[in-house]
């Protein structure tokens, strides 16, 4: 049996002890791996990144809880810890070419272990770093298909995955950055102001939207302050992504972002139609922001069409969320 045919039996094994909490079991299955001579490269990224994706998925279609995700995820998280300290790690950190240094980080603000990105935030660092003569390399899917927002915000490299990077970095190294620039350098569309006025304005809009919502439906009115506080956090999260999607002037960011969370709604028996109060009540305080207006205009589309696709699907104007949280 070859390394690749051996992977999947490998992913298996850690995700059961991962979504059980079983650390011993998880970790004692990665170890393992790599004493049968399975290299630490591929270990990490064909048997513990897809499990850790796998533990997006099914959280996305409702098929294990968020105390199971978060426990798969801290698993991981100490199986990583525990190769780091591999035999193997250490002669590879030790013996291997001097080639220079790397700083891996994660942006302002971002305080997961396995980190996502936020675009805005992400430019800012990437523009520091090049400020001070340093190249950066942006990473991940974060960053769009293909790494087209890598681009845009002018990282002077992108890499789907931590082989990637490792493949661009042994072919020599990133130029250095010959200029510092501002953000409007990179997105002469900043300068409509609509990205500044939404983002600073982003709570007053959540409390403008949670108070429509009350006028307009009256069983908003009699949630729980549980599901008052979920209820918020959920339009929080779509006024952030607004704001990205504003950033870097791209539809689809926001259409992608409705079209997952419409599917994670319909996955737990919400009608994909509850997200439409919202955006509406969004629209109605941005009407003056034709950017902001095509946008949400474009994540109504994306949620009916989900809802199209549904079979119990509601495009009622007077469903609200549901204020469980099916979106954080």
């Amino acid at each position: 049996m070859t390394h690749a045919d051996g992977f999947s039996a490998w992913r298996e094994k850690l995700w059961t002890a991962a979504v059980a909490g079983d650390e011993y079991a998880a970790t004692d299955a990665a170890l393992a791996a790599l004493d049968q001579d399975i290299p630490l490269e591929s270990l990490l990224l064909e048997v513990v990144a897809p499990v850790q994706a796998r533990v997006g998925r099914e959280w996305e279609a409702n098929r294990i809880t968020v105390a199971q995700e978060h426990t798969a995820t801290a698993v991981n998280e100490r199986v990583l810890a525990a190769l780091a300290h591999h035999p193997t790690a250490r002669a590879a950190a030790t013996n291997g070419p001097a080639a220079g240094r790397v700083a891996v980080a994660c942006i302002d603000g971002e305080w997961h272990a396995m980190p996502a990105t936020r675009l805005p935030t992400a430019h800012t660092a990437v523009t520091a770093c090049q400020a001070t003569g340093t190249p950066v390399m942006a990473g991940g899917a974060a960053f769009g298909p293909d790494g087209r927002y890598a681009r845009l915000l002018g990282a002077d490299a992108w890499a789907a995955d931590g082989r990637a990077a490792a493949d661009r970095l042994a072919a020599g190294p990133l130029p250095r950055p010959v200029a510092p620039r501002q953000a409007v350098d990179d997105l002469p569309h900043l300068d409509d102001q609509e990205y500044t006025m939404v983002s600073r304005s982003a709570r007053r809009l959540v409390r403008d939207v949670m108070g429509g919502l009350e006028e307009r439906i009256p069983a908003v009115a009699d949630y729980t302050p549980r599901q008052r506080r979920h209820t918020a956090e959920d339009v929080a999260h779509i006024v952030e992504f607004l704001a990205a999607a504003l950033y870097v002037d791209d539809p689809e960011l926001f259409g992608r972002f409705l079209t997952w969370t419409a599917g994670v709604l319909t996955a737990r028996g919400v009608p994909a139609g509850t997200l439409l109060p919202a955006l509406d009540l969004l629209g109605g305080r941005l009407e003056d922001f034709p950017r902001a207006s095509a946008l949400l205009a474009h994540g109504r589309d994306a949620v009916r069409a989900v809802s199209a696709h549904s079979p119990s699907s509601s495009t009622d104007d007077d469903v609200p969320l549901t204020g469980h949280g099916k979106i954080a």
